[in-house]
Formats: C-alpha cells, sequence, structure tokens
C-alpha cells in the first residue's frame, strides 16, 4: 500500500428509487433488533465472517461485494442527502462555545499563543444544518478555515523541519482601516515510518445510533477505510453499547472482506456506555502495538455516552492517561438530533487524535481516503505558535478562531503542555486582524522580546511567528524544537493571493455564522464574491460547494 496522502476525485453518488434504499437501510441499520440488547455482532477473535442474516436474507458480503467499493465503481446503497426520519429538532445536539477573542494593546501583550488546530468537524456540521434550514451551532472559525486545502508550498525533500510557513498580509476584507495577516503551517507530504498500522475501530452501536445517517453510514466509511489496507497493517474492531464486545482481534487489513462483513453485520440496540469501549479498545491497541508504527483508536459515534464515566472531564482523563502510550485516538461524529460535539471534540484534542464530522459517504471518502496519511500519520507533534506583534506597525490586534486552543504565553516553552499534532500533507491556517500602529508607540510589558524590551524598536516587520514542534518519534517526553519566521513590511500586499481571498471569505462567514462582535461590515455578498473568483483549479469541488453553502446560508434569511 501506498501510505503518501493521495487525492482521488469523489465519486458522483448515483441516486437509487427510495423504496429501495429503504430496504437496504433497513437491512444495515438493524431497526428489527431487540430494545433490550445491543445487538452486536458475537464476540470474536478469529478471521470469521459472520453468519448469513437471518429469515433467508443475503449476506451482506452478497448483497454487496466488497469490491464494489473501489474508487471507480463505488455506488452507495442508498441516496445522498439520506432520507429525514422526521422535523428538525435540534435541542438535543451540545456545544461547548468559548469566548471570541478580543483586540488586545500589542504594548501590553504583544504575544499570542496558541495550539494548532486540524480539527475540520464544525465546517461539515455547519454544512449540515444549514441545509436542514437550522441556525448554526458549535461554528469553529479555525474548522472552517481549515477544512479547504492551500497552496502553500511544502518542505523541501530533506528539510530540517517537517513544515513549512507561509504569510501574507492584506487589506482586511470586512474592515477597510484594517489589516489581515495570514499564517500558513504546510507540513510534509513523507509519511514518518513505513510500518504498519494497527487500528481499533471503536463502533457505537448503541440504540441513539439507529438512523440512516448514523449506523449504517459508518458501516460504510469504514468499508472506505478498509480498503487503504493491506497485509502490513492490523485490524481490530470493539463495538459498545449496554456492554463493549471485541468484534474483532488483529484481522490483517488485506482482509478486506471479512473486515466489511463484520462491519455491515452490526446492528444498533441499548444504552451507551463509551468509557468501556475506550479501555477495552486501549487495551487491544497497546497489546497490538507496533514499534515505529501508527497505533490508533478510531472511535466513531454521535456522543451520546450515558453509562459509566460519561463527562468530559472523566473521559478526556482516560484519554490522557493514555496517550503516553503512544495509542492516540481521533474522533469521528455521525447523525444528528443528539449530536455532543463538545465530548467528541474534548476526547481528540486530549487523545491527539484529530475530530472530523461524517454527514456524508463523500466527507467520509474526504477524510478517511483522500487525506489517509495526514489523519493517520503525525509528522510535527505537540505543535505550538507563539506569534509576536511588533508595535512599532501594530497597534492591536485579535487572532480569529481558535477561541478554545489558545495557551498561556509561558506554555509556550512548556514541554509538559499538550498541543495538537499535525499529519502528513496536513495545512493549518490562522488569521490575525491587525490594527495598524499610530504615531505613538507603546511600551512592551515582557523583557527579552525581540521588538519592544523597554521601547519600541524601529523594526518594520509586522510580527514574528514562532512554531514550537515535538518529533513524533520522540514521544510525548520529547524535547521540543523552536523555528522563527519573521513577517516583514514585504508580506503586505494589494493583490491577495487566491488562498488568501477565499480563506478570508471562509473566515467572514464564520465571523457571521457566530455573530461575532467584531463582524464589523463583514457580509454574504462580499464573501461570497470573494469565494466566487478564488475557486483555483478546485478538483474535488469544495471551494465550489463553499459558494452554494453561502447562497443556503442567505436563503435562511
Amino acid at each position: 500500500m501506498n501510505l503518501a496522502p493521495r487525492r482521488t476525485a469523489p465519486t458522483v453518488p448515483l441516486m437509487v428509487p427510495l423504496a429501495a434504499a429503504l430496504s437496504v437501510v433497513l437491512a444495515l441499520a438493524g431497526c428489527t433488533a431487540d430494545d433490550g440488547g445491543s445487538g452486536a455482532a458475537e464476540e470474536a477473535t478469529s478471521l470469521s465472517a459472520p453468519d448469513a442474516a437471518p429469515d433467508g436474507a443475503p449476506a451482506p458480503d452478497a448483497a454487496r461485494a466488497p469490491e464494489a467499493l473501489s474508487d471507480e465503481a463505488f455506488v452507495p446503497p442508498y441516496p445522498e442527502p439520506y432520507p429525514e426520519p422526521g422535523p428538525v429538532d435540534p435541542a438535543g445536539e451540545e456545544y461547548d462555545d468559548s469566548p471570541e477573542s478580543p483586540f488586545l494593546d500589542v504594548a501590553t501583550s504583544p504575544l499570542s499563543t496558541f495550539s494548532a488546530d486540524v480539527d475540520t468537524a464544525s465546517y461539515s456540521n455547519l454544512r449540515r444544518q444549514v441545509n436542514q434550514g437550522v441556525a448554526p451551532e458549535g461554528v469553529r472559525i479555525e474548522e472552517l478555515v481549515n477544512y479547504f486545502d492551500y497552496d502553500y508550498d511544502a518542505p523541501a525533500a530533506g528539510a530540517e523541519h517537517p513544515f513549512s510557513v507561509t504569510t501574507e498580509v492584506a487589506r482586511a476584507p470586512w474592515n477597510p482601516e484594517h489589516q489581515l495577516a495570514m499564517v500558513g503551517v504546510q507540513a510534509t507530504e513523507a509519511v514518518p515510518t513505513s510500518e504498519g498500522n494497527n487500528i481499533v475501530f471503536l463502533l457505537d452501536v448503541s440504540g441513539s445510533m439507529d438512523e440512516p445517517n448514523k449506523l449504517p453510514l459508518l458501516a460504510e466509511s469504514f468499508a472506505l477505510l478498509v480498503e487503504q489496507l493491506d497485509e502490513r497493517d492490523r485490524v481490530s474492531i470493539v463495538t459498545y453499547a449496554g456492554d463493549n464486545r471485541v468484534v474483532a482481534d488483529s484481522v490483517p487489513g488485506s482482509e478486506h472482506g471479512v473486515l466489511v462483513d463484520h462491519l455491515r453485520s452490526l446492528r444498533a440496540g441499548g444504552s451507551t456506555g463509551g468509557a468501556a469501549g475506550l479501555t477495552t479498545a486501549y487495551e487491544l491497541a497497546e497489546k497490538n502495538f507496533v514499534e515505529g508504527g501508527n497505533n490508533r483508536v478510531i472511535l466513531a459515534t454521535d456522543g451520546d455516552f450515558n453509562v459509566g464515566p460519561s463527562s468530559p472531564h472523566e473521559l478526556t482523563t482516560l484519554v490522557e492517561a493514555e496517550r503516553a502510550s503512544g495509542v492516540y485516538v481521533s474522533v469521528l461524529g455521525f447523525g444528528m438530533y443528539n449530536l455532543k460535539d463538545s465530548m467528541m471534540e474534548a476526547i481528540a484534542d486530549h487523545g491527539n487524535g484529530n475530530y472530523a464530522y461524517i454527514d456524508t459517504l463523500a466527507e467520509a471518502r474526504k477524510v478517511l481516503v483522500d487525506e489517509f496519511g495526514s489523519t493517520m500519520f503525525v509528522v510535527a507533534q505537540d505543535l505550538k505558535l507563539q506569534v509576536e506583534l511588533n508595535p512599532a506597525a501594530v497597534g492591536s490586534y485579535r487572532l480569529i478562531g481558535y477561541d478554545n486552543r489558545r495557551l498561556a504565553d509561558e506554555d509556550f516553552d512548556d514541554d509538559t503542555k499538550d498541543a495538537g499534532d499535525v499529519g502528513a500533507g496536513h495545512s493549518v491556517t490562522a488569521f490575525y486582524e491587525l490594527v495598524p500602529a499610530g504615531s505613538v508607540g507603546g511600551r512592551g510589558s515582557d523583557g527579552g522580546l525581540k521588538y519592544s524590551d523597554r521601547e519600541v524598536g524601529t523594526s518594520d516587520d509586522f510580527m514574528t511567528v514562532h512554531v514550537r514542534y515535538k518529533s513524533p518519534d520522540g514521544g510525548v517526553s520529547a524535547a521540543s524544537t523552536e523555528v522563527e519566521f519573521p513577517v516583514g513590511a514585504a508580506a503586505y500586499t494589494t493583490a491577495p493571493s487566491a488562498d488568501f481571498e477565499f480563506a478570508s471569505a471562509v473566515a467572514e462567514l464564520g465571523l457571521i455564522a457566530t455573530g461575532s462582535e467584531y463582524r464589523a461590515e463583514a457580509n454574504l455578498d462580499g464573501a461570497r464574491t470573494r469565494a466566487a473568483g478564488a475557486l483555483g483549479t478546485d478538483p474535488y469541488g469544495l471551494r465550489a460547494e463553499f459558494v452554494d453553502l453561502v447562497d443556503a446560508y442567505r436563503e435562511m434569511g
């Protein structure tokens, strides 16, 4: 298997008659399963495939052969968007909106420190909410921006550091008196290991997953991931509901048919004991640990934990204790109505993983196929950014987004402070809104700074971006390395790049969707115009889809 990240043009979903689609959905979801139990596949550690479906129905393998999952031939067994079971009621969904960053005076607060974030769940969840006509909740602007690819220069082969930094400064589109600085960190596409994957699928099969866009979509999504694996990889499957079961233990990744059969045999029912499932998944991952490989638990759930330890604090304490083992956890969110976004984001953040929301099979392909390398293989661990603003050029500033990723300035040099991990080929983009300095400079509050110690210097830099990271092969106890990238006056342009124009349009939608206090003249027309004019080659149609999303948001009134 080629472990390098690859992107393939998305397959256009083919519509099938609704009656046929629903029959397949019912077969996959197991809607007639007992209410009293999980209805999950029988516990097994062998390579045997599950039994045929009851009442003479064809086995999952006969209903749709694994080879039908190839990039060229895949046809989903139900239409997209998935059929809605009833009126939209987001009342059961839970989000944790952190206060947004205010403008800060460079004279008294010259440093801005935050953890890198490569989660993308907020964008696909916002897309789902807008398409349902629901006012978006849980909008994290950095996740909207980081959902898209940008044409940043990648590190050269054999570069000293596994990432490069690109910066650009232009007029702020929503406030002509301000400037907007874009900072882009691009990770190398070189996968850091040739060892195999040791992956545990931890799958929620509780009663809350008994919806067409939950367990059936989950099964088909993981089937796509299975197709990326080969004989060097090992896959275990743990399901949880009222209890947790080991469905497969260290199955070779080349056994596609066996793994897909297991996935398609899952049935939903019962309560949700996620903490016990996590414990079992970690035990399996540690038992099958691959030295120098990718050891990861992938949790797929709607986040509705209601049995055993279930608070964010209890669950994050569990994953924090386990991450020192070298086993990381990524989270895939599914479904609606009772989506526990805040819970899933916390688990991924504290488990050294990433968080994505899967609302369609096309999104599953993006996350688990097109971005396989960046989802699975970490190239820079505990990546932190600290931006030092120059009071001679900037009077005040604010970081847009990253509201729950901000760090204390002293955390930047503290190697025990956990931060975000960046995968092969991933990019991280951040925006700073800048208020140009007036004629009177400020005084720095911290000694030893580059631009201001006791008085304002004469440099015409806007800022310097300091990046600190750990090499993943050193583990969580490794010492970090710091690199700095000055952003000089030459970074300012009156003709911003297409990436700047598009990313700033996405950020502008985020300001509007969050009702930001600092949105100034932000408007949907301006965001749409800039985005539509900055589509570039757009090989996967994601930028064009964003333009359509702005139109859909505008129609909501």
